[in-house]
């Protein structure tokens, strides 16, 4: 069958779309990439959205039209993602919406919450669709992240060497697929949350990013704010752990520099720099050899030059190595989330999230036909491979 995903991350930019034809052959999963687009958030919603994260105040009118118009918003995408990417021949929908609040307390996920109302998605398109991806993972006593564990696991089991794979989103994380015990993943902080924060605040808000790592590479590091930084607490908890813009918001950065802040060269060399430092920190225990590097952190050139000299000898290379576009890496991922629960399969590993069992994702929203949901498979899939796709 063939899926679309679609997911926004933490920096909000708007929506990835991925086709992919789906098929299972026994402890194997075989996914054929049919292509990527990305859609912008129009601006209006995307302000909107930012005004509503932690540590803002809302109200639950913002809350229901926010998650409206990123329902109708995703609706576009994936009317787009049908007709450009499926030649209007998808069969399913898996959408993970967009993430405006995870709720931790003590290292212990009480709730999730992605917003974006699928119903709009089902009716523009006429297809089902699978959303709300985490709550079930949470509710089974698991962190509800990250979620890209299963794909990294599958995609990465069998290798003759210790591999891990690295997403550089809003947040970064990581997933290590060992041989000789079982595969573990976790958030290990921020990568463009502060970056993305920094260039808003040292452009007086016209930038949101620090394009190409320009303002980092015209600065140094600050040592006496980057050990400032690196004292943060949750870099020293165990896996699994997740995080996000409720920690590593705005604000956070605003309280790491009331008593001054230095040049902005030196500020955003200074987040680049935590960054490596706690990726680097986070994988060294596991000896991995190779790091899969994905997300939108990947097209930093100085943090991924910082990366390469933290993680050294480890090497970096790219999912596309193995056939799967790094642009569209989590956008897959959502994808095979779709298929697997359509399927009665479970979306996370719990060694990864944390969970009691590992429970099948989401819910799901009815298009105009009746659901005819096949049979559960009867063996859960521990591989993936990357196929050619064919139309």
């Amino acid at each position: 069958m063939i899926v679309l995903g679609l997911s926004s991350g933490t920096s909000t930019d708007g929506i990835d779309v991925a086709a992919a034809r789906f098929a299972l052959d026994g402890d194997l999963v075989r996914l054929a990439p049919l292509g990527h687009l990305s859609v912008a958030y129009s601006a209006e919603l995307r302000r909107a959205i930012r005004a509503a994260l932690p540590p803002a105040a809302t109200t639950m009118h913002e809350v229901c039209e926010i998650d409206t118009r990123i329902g109708q918003e995703f609706a576009a995408a994936a009317q787009r993602g049908v007709r450009e990417l499926a030649g209007e021949r998808a069969d399913l929908i898996s959408s993970h919406g967009q993430t405006v609040y995870h709720w931790v307390s003590d290292a212990t996920v009480h709730g999730t919450l992605q917003l974006g109302q699928p119903a709009w998605i089902a009716e523009a398109t006429g297809l089902p669709v699978v959303s709300d991806l985490r709550a079930s993972d949470v509710a089974a006593g698991g962190q509800g992240a990250p979620l890209a564990s299963l794909l990294d696991v599958l995609l990465l089991s069998g290798r003759a060497e210790r591999a891990a794979a690295l997403n550089l989103g809003g947040i970064a994380n990581v997933t290590v697929v060992r041989d000789d015990a079982p595969p573990v993943a976790f958030d290990t902080g921020p990568a463009n949350a502060l970056l993305d924060a920094a260039a808003r605040r040292v452009s007086g808000g016209r930038a949101q990013r620090d394009d190409d790592g320009a303002i980092a590479r015209s600065g140094r590091v600050d040592p006496t704010l980057l050990d400032q930084l690196l004292a943060e607490p949750y870099y020293r908890l165990p896996p699994p752990k997740t995080t996000g813009l409720e920690l590593f918001g705005a604000d956070y950065l605003d309280a790491a520099l009331a008593r001054g802040a230095p040049p902005e060269g030196d500020l955003l060399a200074t987040l680049v720099e935590l960054t490596a430092v706690t990726v680097a920190d986070a994988l060294r225990p596991y000896e991995v050899t190779e790091v899969l590097a994905s997300g939108g952190g990947t097209r930093n050139p100085a943090l991924m030059d910082r990366l390469a000299h933290r993680l050294h000898p480890a090497r970096i290379s790219a999912p596309d190595d193995l056939g799967l576009d790094s642009d569209a890496k989590e956008a897959y991922l959502f994808a095979l989330l779709g298929f697997l629960t359509w399927h009665g399969v479970a979306g996370s590993v719990p060694a990864c999230t944390g969970a009691r069992r590992a429970a099948v994702a989401g819910r799901i929203t009815p298009g105009p036909a009746p659901l005819r949901l096949p049979e559960p498979a009867t063996t859960v899939p521990n591989r993936l491979r990357v196929d050619a796709p064919v139309r």
